[in-house]
This record gives C-alpha cells, sequence and structure tokens, in this order.
C-alpha cells in the first residue's frame, strides 16, 4: 500500500471522487502545508494557519498507479485558478501536490508540464508540488462528509 496526498478545493467532493476509484483502499480529509500544530477546521478556514485542506489516499500501486491518480487529480478541479476552486475562495482551497518519495515528485512534475504542453487549459497551471508534511486529520464529521449526507457531490 502507498500514500498520496492532494489538494484541490474543498475537500469533501475531492475525497468523494477518489474513493470511487479502483484500487483506492482508503482516504481521509484533513489539513497539511501549515504553520500550527494539531489545527481545527474553524482556523483553516481563516486562513491564517496556511494549512491546505487535503485528501490523504491509500492506494494498492499494483491495481492502481500513482500516475493513474494524478491523472484523476487534474480532471476533478482547475488547476489554474490560483487559491480558487468554485465557489471557494482562500490559500486553504489551492491545488497542491504532496509528494512521499522522489519518485512521486518526478511523477508530479512531469505530468503537470504534460497538462500545461497539453493546452487544455489556457493558462498554466498553478498547483504547488511540495513535499509531504506533517497530515492533521480533519474532525470525523467531515470525513465521508457527502457520504453520510447522501450527496454525489459538492456543486
Amino acid at each position: 500500500m502507498t500514500i498520496a496526498t492532494f489538494a484541490a478545493g474543498c475537500f469533501w467532493g475531492v475525497e468523494a471522487k477518489f474513493r470511487q476509484v479502483d484500487g483506492v483502499i482508503s482516504s481521509r480529509v484533513g489539513y497539511t502545508a501549515g504553520s500550527t500544530d494539531n489545527p481545527d477546521y474553524k482556523a483553516v478556514c481563516t486562513g491564517t494557519t496556511g494549512h491546505v485542506e487535503a485528501i490523504e489516499v491509500t492506494f494498492y500501486p499494483a491495481i492502481i498507479s500513482y500516475t493513474t491518480l494524478l491523472e484523476v487529480f487534474w480532471q476533478i478541479h482547475n488547476p489554474t485558478t490560483l487559491n480558487r476552486q468554485g465557489p471557494d475562495v482562500g490559500t486553504q482551497y489551492r491545488s497542491a501536490i504532496f509528494y512521499h518519495s522522489d519518485e512521486q515528485r518526478e511523477q508530479a512534475l512531469a505530468s503537470k508540464q504534460a497538462l500545461d504542453n497539453s493546452n487544455y487549459y489556457p493558462q498554466p497551471a498553478v498547483t504547488e508540488i511540495t513535499a509531504a508534511s506533517e497530515f492533521f486529520p480533519a474532525e470525523e464529521y467531515h470525513q465521508c462528509y457527502l457520504e453520510k449526507k447522501g450527496l454525489g457531490s459538492c456543486h
């Protein structure tokens, strides 16, 4: 089993999409890349902690590759909007890939370059690609939120 960490806006919808991917064993939403320990949703929403709403995905690489997870990541959000996804605005909604190994880093950089070269979007991706740091799981009510509410998506 391997871990991948992504941020693509509100973590509820991102988690719902990744949970549908064959080979993904589990997921959890939370906060990473900030300056305080043990942040909570209220603090992260202020935009002052530096954290991003993120999802940690545990997957079987024999069933799904990290490269395929990257493809899912690029498809489920607009990586060209800085600190914004749909109606959600703020640094906590930025687009980011947090790599857990040199191999993930190289694959993430290559996939971002391929996306930019494809001209799929008129502007280049602003997605940050950074080493994974401590991941703080979000409060329990955020885990599988859309599933618990019987919703298919956020928007």
